[in-house]
């Protein structure tokens, strides 16, 4: 069977690099970002500089493509134009660019800080209402919302993805509980982009974590079964912890210090909300 291609974008980021190995043997994979091509291409992948705010660099980008795995923009706070340029507007140069290719599936990374500002003693899934925690987390909250009209009105397939954190083993404390190791990352997106009857999936990217903060059942049910585990790791990311002070807001929230940075809240109000389910 012929393999599909699938476009990579910002595949020279951490996330990128650590999802190419473990996808290159089952797809064609187009990898782009704004810089030049790696010196470590595979055969089965190829490289296109773009620019997420300049639509015209994006249309041969996705000529031909099967699926998207949309890992670019800006992956940190900022202030909102900084945010906005490629987050919002370049998604949206992006996706108009997948659907004028005839693009059928997309995988948007989405983040964990979308709903940062639920308390860290709240179990959540993905029908509670998004608590963004910055202008970042605002712009993946729309980029679910992106993915969801362009299921609706263009019938696209689309997988909104909510990543913890993507690395070998959790960092901290709070990684404990929304880590996801790159296989198991790599298993969810595979779903994403093959599975028969996805319209649009929110997901959360964790591995099977005991301490979990989500209820990750929307994963579950499209076959998702993690195989790492995030208490496999606890005695590192215990002595990590161990080496950062205490934060008094960031400690309180699944957003740690993202929901900490510029906070001039009502700590008790925002742990105590109870918002209306979308």
């Amino acid at each position: 069977m012929t393999q599909k291609t699938i476009v990579m974008t910002g595949a020279a980021g951490g996330v990128g690099t650590l999802l190419r190995p473990r996808l290159a043997g089952r797809y064609n994979l187009v990898l782009s970002d704004r810089g030049p091509a790696p010196d470590d291409l595979r055969p089965t992948e190829r490289w296109v500089t773009a620019d997420l705010t300049d639509p015209a660099s994006l249309a041969p980008l996705m000529a031909g493509a099967d699926g998207l795995i949309h890992l670019g923009g800006y992956s940190i706070e900022a202030d909102w134009d900084t945010v906005a340029a490629p987050n919002i507007i370049g998604l949206q140069n992006i996706m108009a660019a997948a659907r004028d290719a005839g693009t059928e599936r997309v995988i948007f990374a989405s983040s964990n800080h979308a709903v940062g500002f639920y308390p860290r003693t709240r179990r959540i899934g993905t029908d509670e209402a998004v608590r963004p925690d910055s202008f970042y987390g605002v712009s993946k909250a729309f980029g679910e919302a992106l993915c969801s009209f362009y299921a609706d009105k263009f019938a696209m397939r689309c997988m909104s993805i909510r990543i913890g954190n993507i690395a070998e083993r959790p960092a901290d404390k709070r990684r404990l509980a929304i880590w996801q190791h790159p296989d198991d990352l790599a298993q969810l997106i595979t779903i994403g982009l093959e599975h028969p009857d996805i319209h649009h999936a929110i997901v959360y990217g964790a591995s099977h974590n005991e301490r979990a903060w989500w209820d990750n059942g929307a994963a579950l049910a499209l076959g998702y079964r993690p195989e790492h585990s995030a208490e496999d790791h606890v005695d590192h990311a215990m002595a990590e912890q161990a080496k950062l002070g205490p934060n008094a807001v960031g400690d309180l929230f699944q957003g740690g210090t993202f929901c900490a940075a510029d906070f001039s809240g009502d700590v008790t109000r925002s742990l105590n909300a109870r918002l209306p389910r979308p």
